[in-house]
């Protein structure tokens, strides 16, 4: 019962954002980001304990003004993807700047499939939305399962505008390999908190944390290109696509060295856009929970 009340205010909600024209909707995302910043005492602590690691070089007041910014980011990712029913292809034509897309089309050309990652930086959504629109090929893309299955079931019929799929976190790894020696593309955003003691541990922001190493895993696997995707939201709304391939011809076989290495490069060149636009990210998540020298117990910051 409770997760039907909470469905019926989700669609409430839903089609009062898509009654505002996009820059409002946007606006309205932005505005509900900074309450949820004095709001959310808990998550705001969470990002400016990770901030103030991840950039002591920074004073606190420019901290602050990244936390806000992060919480800004996500509320117009979720109001945007809300809006999403409202897309034309000449809205995501004036929405969506691509650059640098021939390495993608380059990569699913070679029909091998594709990896395509993803972190949790600017509209994440758009970014597989978008490329699907722009490329003309569709992404499987790996996702989170949301405990209200009405308000899950929406989302993913959101996600799946433009010929993309979904894929449920924790499918069998069958299928997805079955996917990429298909030739079609995985898109999976590995960058939040890895397992305790399944996963491996790299440094990231100067701290070595557990980190998930699927995608490495599927690209050795089956040889598919790994290429990383980033959407850069600009001032006036629209947002810049970048993309960067991953390479590893070097890494001949699925050994967990090779594994650690194709995971220690793509995280590499993750934290290298995070410190351009820190801003983008999703800093409110526990992605240090895990720290190798707290491997028989839990850092929760």
């Amino acid at each position: 019962m409770r997760y039907r009340i909470e469905f019926i205010f989700f669609q409430l909600f839903k089609w009062f954002v898509l009654a505002l024209p996009l820059k409002s909707a946007q606006r309205l995302g932005a505005m509900l980001g900074v309450i949820a910043y004095y709001l959310s005492t808990s998550r705001q602590k969470i990002a400016l304990e990770n901030l103030s690691f991840a950039f002591p070089e920074k004073s606190e007041a420019e901290r602050i003004a990244i936390a806000k910014g992060s919480f800004k980011n996500y509320g117009i990712t979720l109001v945007e993807l809300l809006w999403f029913p409202n897309l034309t292809g000449e809205i995501i034509r004036k929405l969506v700047k691509p650059q640098s897309l021939e390495l993608f089309q380059n990569g699913y050309s070679a029909g091998k499939g594709m990896v395509l990652l993803a972190g949790h930086f600017g509209n994440w959504e758009l970014n597989a939305l978008g490329m699907a629109y722009v490329t003309n090929i569709p992404v499987s893309i790996i996702v989170q399962v949301q405990n209200n299955k009405f308000v899950d079931r929406v989302i993913n019929q959101h996600r799946c505008l433009f010929g993309n799929k979904v894929i449920p976190m924790g499918i069998s790894v069958r299928e997805i390999i079955r996917t990429l020696q298909d030739g079609g593309v995985i898109g999976i955003a590995p960058d939040q908190s890895g397992d305790q003691k399944g996963g491996i541990y790299l440094d990231f922001f100067g701290r070595t944390v557990a980190t998930h190493q699927g995608a490495a895993v599927f690209a050795l696997r089956t040889r598919a290109p790994l290429i990383m995707g980033f959407i850069i939201r600009q001032a006036d709304g629209t947002y810049n696509t970048v993309v960067e391939e991953i390479l590893f011809a070097d890494l001949i076989n699925q050994t967990e060295e090779n594994v650690i290495e194709l995971t220690r490069r793509h995280l590499a060149i993750l934290e290298k856009y995070i410190r351009q636009y820190p801003d983008h990210w999703l800093w409110m998540h526990r992605r240090w929970k895990h720290l190798k020298t707290t491997v028989d117990g839990e850092n929760d910051i």
